[in-house]
């Protein structure tokens, strides 16, 4: 499973700023970020947003974007903020992703004992029955060893748990990251095995403007 909440897209105009500073074609930007209530453009992201691109700035936008990250590097600083609660195997595969991402995350080495351990803290939608009760006694057995930290204060049961805990606990991040991570992220992981991953990739297309990021000009 995979959960996203509190995303915050921001730096939109800086990024349109700053994208027409090579020609010096300030003069032709055509955005308005005092809202849109009453905007007529076929590319607005909608009566709800803060903000909306008109037709000249898109149709540059998209041209850049599809030229790569070299020429679409205004994506760069159109910054996302987020909540992911997600499980450790997908975070695995998520710390690949290392420049122009910031997490912080709920922390298992301070908070692991914090409290009981239930069925929900875990990603198990796909095992078998045989596979549940496996993972019910590890559940069981992470909560008698909590028990004795707390009783005892001895690090031995610390490190049961640590040691002990599955992959599929589901751990919580606030992530900052932009418009060209999640390209490169939606590039490569929007057909990936992971239920996650595709659901993740489906989250982003429902982001503003999310075209500057799959490149389809229909979105």
């Amino acid at each position: 499973m995979i959960k996203i909440e509190n995303a915050e897209v921001v730096g939109w105009e800086h990024a349109i700023r700053g994208m027409r500073n090579p020609m010096n074609s300030w003069d032709k930007s055509d955005s308005n970020f005092n809202g849109c209530w009453e905007c007529e453009s076929d590319v607005c992201s909608g009566s709800d947003s803060r903000f909306c691109i008109g037709p000249n700035n898109h149709e540059l936008m998209m041209k850049l974007a599809r030229g790569g990250s070299v020429h679409g590097k205004y994506r760069r600083m159109i910054t996302v903020y987020l909540d992911v609660t997600a499980p450790l195997y997908w975070w695995k595969e998520f710390d690949t992703y290392k420049v122009g991402t910031v997490a912080n995350s709920c922390s298992t080495m301070h908070k692991i004992h914090a409290k009981d351990f239930v069925l929900e803290d875990f990603s198990c939608e796909h095992l078998t029955e045989v596979s549940g009760d496996v993972l019910n006694i590890i559940i069981e057995r992470l909560n008698v060893c909590r028990r004795e930290l707390l009783e005892m204060n001895d690090k031995l049961w610390w490190w049961q748990m640590i040691q002990l805990l599955p992959s599929s606990y589901n751990q919580k991040r606030t992530v900052m990251l932009n418009y060209e991570v999640l390209t490169n992220i939606y590039v490569n992981r929007k057909d990936h095995k992971l239920d996650e991953w595709r659901e993740f990739c489906e989250w982003v297309e429902s982001l503003p403007y999310s075209e500057f990021i799959t490149c389809d000009v229909n979105k």
